[in-house]
């Protein structure tokens, strides 16, 4: 610690096997949540979210789909707004996630990134989105495209979620599901199964290590007061 004379050596701690496998693991089936980005009668990011939440409850997952119908923009209700509360709720519940998007204009709908961002990144002592995991996934009207996915990646660091390699990205969307709203055989199904059966894995994982997992030296050493305090000066 010599060579390191800018660290406070109270607070730093050096990761260990015996300290990360510690925790029991839970016995619980895998909490998901899904979200999906359109409003349209025949959606194709829903009806992808339908395959995923089928094939996630065959892995053991418990899941639950949010219907984004009725949640207001952004700021424009306050958080007492039952669409709101029960988002938040369904976030706090959850242990990971997967995101679905269509592409609009290059970019993931407002749909979606109003779902995201009324989930807030603190509430009170509490993170809800912190050390959780986290599958992307988009439809494309056309060719395919990986605009969405990268985006959602983006907001999934900025969440601080543990967002998983695979990812899945479903171009012609309009002709990959039949006339019962059920994907039809194809690489592209087999992808969304392969991120489904990554994302249980994963979540498996980290579980139960998440508290450990996101624990940061720079947040043990300054308090959440201190903390407070100084993101919220007026010169910043």
């Amino acid at each position: 610690m010599n060579q390191l004379p800018n660290i406070d050596t109270e607070h730093f701690q050096t990761p260990d096997n015996a300290t990360l496998f510690d925790s029991p693991a839970s016995e619980h089936p895998p909490r998901i949540l899904l979200l999906y980005g359109s409003l349209r009668q025949r959606s194709f990011s829903r009806l992808l979210i339908a395959e995923a939440a089928r094939l996630l409850q065959a892995m053991g997952a418990e899941t639950r789909v949010f219907d984004p119908s009725g949640l207001p923009l952004p700021d424009a209700e306050e958080p007492d707004h039952p669409k709101v509360v029960e988002l938040r709720e369904l976030a706090q519940w959850s242990e990971g996630m997967v995101w679905c998007s269509p592409e609009r204009h290059g970019a993931m709908t407002g749909i979606m990134k109003a779902q995201i961002d009324w989930i807030p990144l603190s509430e009170g002592a509490v993170r809800p989105t912190q050390g959780k995991t986290l599958a992307v996934m988009q439809v494309c009207g056309g060719s395919q495209s990986f605009n969405v996915v990268n985006q959602l990646r983006v907001l999934g660091r900025w969440m601080r979620m543990v967002t998983i390699p695979n990812q899945s990205s479903v171009p012609k969307a309009f002709l990959e599901f039949d006339d019962s709203d059920r994907m039809k055989p194809s690489p592209y199904y087999d992808r969304v199964v392969d991120v489904m059966e990554e994302l249980v894995k994963f979540t498996l994982l980290v579980r139960d290590r998440s508290d450990y997992l996101t624990d940061r030296y720079s947040e043990r050493k300054e308090s959440a007061e201190a903390l407070s305090a100084r993101v919220n000066q007026r010169s910043i």
